[in-house]
């Protein structure tokens, strides 16, 4: 396991599919049963869900979407420069990190079935939460193809 980076090891995080390192910290007890949501949910889904995620230098999530809004909260590291758009390349760029007065942002929210990416905007890992409601499923999320 020498190649998991120190902070995904004391924080037990995996691997994420769209890249970076992760761990689910939270699903609601809560559930929505399919009437209650909109029509392009194909089941129920818990009220809401978080998770850590780590980004390292060098790092960057692919892009994808997930159908459900997502807050982006930032907690350590580096600024996180996350890219969202309703499509790759009308995507804007936003800045989430501590330093308020040099305009990064501690949250933003990706609105439902956005394009998004992020990665370290230096050399410098960054830790933040992301917490999606309706709760997250693999179901409602899409990876794009691998691009620069």
């Amino acid at each position: 396991m020498s190649d998991v980076p120190e902070m995904a090891r004391r924080l037990d995080l995996s691997p994420h599919p769209e890249g970076g390192w992760y761990r689910e910290t939270w699903r609601s007890e809560v559930t929505i049963p399919q009437h209650a949501l909109p029509p392009d949910y194909a089941g129920p889904r818990s009220a809401g869900t978080a998770i850590l995620f780590l980004l390292v230098a060098g790092q960057q999530s692919a892009w994808h979407t997930v159908r459900s809004a997502e807050l982006w909260l930032y907690h350590w590291g580096g600024p996180l420069l996350l890219e969202v758009g309703e499509e790759h390349h009308t995507a804007q760029t936003h800045l989430l990190g501590a330093d308020i007065m040099a305009g990064e942002s501690p949250q933003f929210v990706v609105p439902p079935g956005h394009w998004q990416r992020a990665r370290p905007r230096d050399d410098q890992a960054c830790l933040v939460s992301c917490i999606v409601v309706p709760g997250f499923d693999f179901a409602d999320f899409t990876l794009g193809a691998p691009e620069n």
